[in-house]
């Protein structure tokens, strides 16, 4: 049996991974009697950690909010963590957070062991943050998004001038937007909507639970990804890639689009971007061989700046025009036009 400091300790740690503990799960994980985690509730509560009691069937225990807040548990790779997602907030793609992390970050810094302080720098001087270009996000949006896909809890919100009931299974950051990925319960399907364009309200008759569902495929992560590159960007492509899944997936980010294995030597990328240039740019700087499955007009840019790469190099020159925008016309690589709005393609859409 634990000694009761440490058994203190842990029974803190359990009350702050989730959000309702009954006193019997909590006696067997401690290896104790319900009467000691009673008492040992009591000796926390004196401590100024705020716990919410319920008796019945569904009764037990809940770590509540109190009017200060008391020291949270956080192992190595937990402190580590939170000051690194600390510094992100602080360079912010979520609008009011930039001064209070940067504050909790000092706080949790000067806390630091020697040994995790190391880890934090190292992992400070070996990344840089460029911006991401897309909106930020209320900070208290994300907050009430998350508590409620955590606690399985329905919202209702108002989503492009329409009023929305949906059940919220992840919160996905591409490196560009937040998406929220929910079962729309009005439609019978899931949906992935921006995050940024949510507007919640009071659900009628208060928060009302839901038993969670399996997610598209078994991964929402995959699901968002594969919406966000076939109809979120202006420009959706799908490219050939002439090397193994898993040496395309050691270099390239999780939010560079949806990869599938379509042999032992090569993959399919499903991604996107704004303009067709951004894509010429992006493909050029993969370090793979490939192949444009779609668009057509992407095989044309191609065509056309290969051709000026190599006049470059060669001394020679090429008849038509400058590149300064988007699309090929006429020689010319110009304007912002792109291969169509993918945003507004046909088909069933999973992105709203």
């Amino acid at each position: 049996m634990l000694e009761t400091s440490a058994r203190l300790l842990r029974l803190l740690s359990l009350l702050q991974s989730r959000r309702d503990w009954s006193g019997t799960a909590l006696a067997d994980r401690l290896a104790v009697t319900t009467r000691t985690v009673r008492n040992d509730i009591e000796r926390l509560r004196s401590l100024g950690y705020h716990i919410d009691s319920s008796t019945g069937p569904t009764g037990g225990y809940r770590l509540g909010a109190g009017a200060a807040t008391p020291p949270l548990l956080l192992d190595d790779e937990e402190a580590v963590a939170v000051a690194v997602g600390l510094r992100a907030a602080a360079a912010g793609s979520v609008t009011g957070l930039e001064d209070p992390a940067l504050r909790a970050l000092i706080k949790l810094e000067q806390t630091l062991p020697p040994r995790l302080r190391h880890r934090v720098d190292a992992l400070r001087s070996a990344t840089v943050s460029a911006a991401g270009g897309g909106p930020t996000v209320d900070a208290a949006l994300l907050t009430a998004l998350a508590a409620a896909t955590r606690d399985h809890e329905r919202i209702t919100f108002d989503y492009k001038d329409r009023r929305r009931l949906a059940e919220p299974h992840r919160l996905v950051y591409t490196g560009r937007r937040w998406y929220l990925l929910a079962w729309d319960v009005d439609r019978g399907d899931w949906r992935t909507f921006r995050a940024d364009l949510v507007v919640l309200r009071e659900s009628p008759g208060g928060p009302r639970r839901f038993a969670p569902r399996e997610p598209p495929g078994g991964d929402a992560v995959a699901h968002v990804l594969r919406g966000v590159a076939s109809t979120a960007w202006r420009v959706p492509a799908r490219i050939r890639l002439h090397a193994p899944i898993a040496d395309v997936t050691a270099r390239l980010a999780s939010t560079a689009g949806l990869l599938t294995p379509t042999g032992d030597a090569t993959c399919e990328l499903e991604t996107g971007a704004d303009k067709l240039i951004d894509l010429a740019g992006f493909l050029g700087s993969i370090g793979f061989a490939f192949t444009v499955l779609d668009p057509p007009e992407l095989r044309d840019l191609l065509r056309d700046l290969a051709a000026r790469y190599q006049a470059a190099v060669s001394g020679g020159t090429v008849s038509g025009g400058t590149v300064s925008g988007g699309t090929v016309s006429g020689g010319t690589v110009s304007g912002d036009a792109t291969a169509g709005s993918g945003a507004d393609q046909a088909g069933t859409r999973t992105i709203e």
